[in-house]
């Protein structure tokens, strides 16, 4: 394995779990559905319940600073995204989120305007949209190659033209797990006066990206994913996010925060994910002159994903040598998140309960991306096996989890 940016003894200090007398030994390869909690995240939710569990903004000292303590979240958040603070949302999920995105969409476009979701999506960020066909909205799907999972930039242009509003699609896919070229899409979409909805749930634990450079006019992701509470995080822009109906209560109307989260916003854990940032300017810190960037998130982005190809380069050698295993999605670690899904003659569940013996923690089942296992051709009640993992794993598990599929997969 080649030289790690990161030292992982001390990335893992950074994250409690690791040293949870009841985790010893277990190696976790589930982090897309979920990943360990950063000690920057704990002490700031910690201080709020604490000190601070109050309403905000209000006129007393405790609750003052509850408020402050929000609104630096918002303000790191947008830092780390590279945009304005009024980019920011909170939600109770990424799939809360978007059925909210669906219903101020469903006001704001017209009957016979046509919008484009892929196939290759986890259903939070394709089922939402899907629903405004019963409101006259023209759904165009841009299916994935049936073979390799891949969306490729040539379907989607032969979708485009004057009447596409919107393209909804992820950043990378949740089983496939391929990074998709967002800039280009981005770029394609703003060509014909259309707006594009990125899911980042499965690419944002692997770095938060320069939303500036992406050019997404919506992006969003889990917290709980990117080491931090349960979360969902939207970023829309500004002047879109005003045009769009109001989803909230008539008197909020002119808040922006307020406009696209009806419901009342969990204000500890809006608090607690300024910790999310300060983690992340940790790890660029730990990386040091090992990797480039223009700020510290663009070298924490560029320090795990190098880690991560790194760790991923061993698992991936070894799997491409197993002939009763389909790899789905690209087997190049560079293209890839580092989240392998593989197919298998039995179901993902049942041989995700036997790796367990060994000390791994994975899954199996469709994880929500029922579409897109029917378009590869898979059951999805079979579903896949899922191994997971991020920046903070360490070498010593890749080979746990190795030894594990040699002992399990024949």
């Amino acid at each position: 394995m080649t030289t790690l940016p990161l030292d992982p003894a001390r990335i893992r200090a950074l994250f409690p779990a690791f040293a949870e007398p009841s985790l010893r030994g277990q190696a976790f390869f589930e982090n897309a559905g979920g990943s360990y909690t950063s000690q920057a995240v704990l002490t700031r939710l910690d201080h709020y319940y604490r000190a601070t569990k109050v309403q905000p903004y209000g006129v007393y000292p405790a609750s003052h600073e509850a408020g402050a303590a929000m609104d630096l979240s918002y303000e790191r958040l947008a830092q780390a995204l590279n945009v304005t603070a009024d980019w920011i949302h909170f939600g109770p999920s990424s799939s809360a989120n978007t059925y909210v995105l669906g219903n101020a969409f469903a006001g704001w476009l017209k009957p016979g305007d046509a919008i484009i979701v892929t196939n290759q999506d986890h259903e939070a960020n394709t089922g939402a949209w899907r629903k405004l066909a019963k409101a006259g909205i023209e759904v165009r799907e841009w299916l994935v190659d049936p073979q390799t999972g891949r969306l490729s930039l040539a379907a989607l242009d032969a979708l485009l033209d004057s009447k596409v509003r919107l393209i909804a699609a992820p950043h990378c896919s949740n089983v496939a797990a391929e990074i998709n070229p967002i800039a280009e899409i981005a770029a394609r979409a703003k060509a014909i006066g259309a707006v594009t909805a990125i899911d980042g749930v499965s690419y944002a634990p692997h770095g938060l990206p320069d939303l500036q450079a992406l050019g997404a006019d919506i992006y969003f992701f889990s917290a709980y994913k990117v080491y931090g509470p349960h979360q969902g995080i939207m970023a829309i822009r500004p002047e879109l996010a005003q045009a769009l109906p109001n989803q909230g209560h008539y008197f909020n109307d002119a808040k922006l925060r307020y406009r696209l989260t009806p419901a009342g916003p969990d204000h500890a854990q809006i608090a607690a994910c300024s910790g999310i940032v300060d983690y992340l300017e940790t790890v660029a810190s730990i990386a040091g002159d090992s990797v480039e960037g223009a700020d510290p998130f663009r070298r924490a982005h560029a320090a795990m994903r190098a880690q991560e190809i790194a760790l991923a380069t061993p698992l991936l050698d070894y799997l491409r040598q197993k002939n009763s295993i389909r790899i789905i999605g690209p087997d190049n670690p560079t293209s890839r998140a580092p989240t392998i899904a593989l197919g298998l003659s039995e179901p993902g569940a049942a041989v995700a309960a036997r790796l367990a013996r060994h000390g791994i923690m994975a899954a199996g089942g469709h994880f929500y991306a029922y579409r897109l296992l029917e378009a590869l051709g898979i059951d999805p009640n079979h579903g896949v096996l899922r191994l997971s993992f991020v920046h903070y794993t360490s070498a010593e598990e890749i080979q746990q989890l190795i030894a594990a599929l040699d002992a399990e997969l024949k």
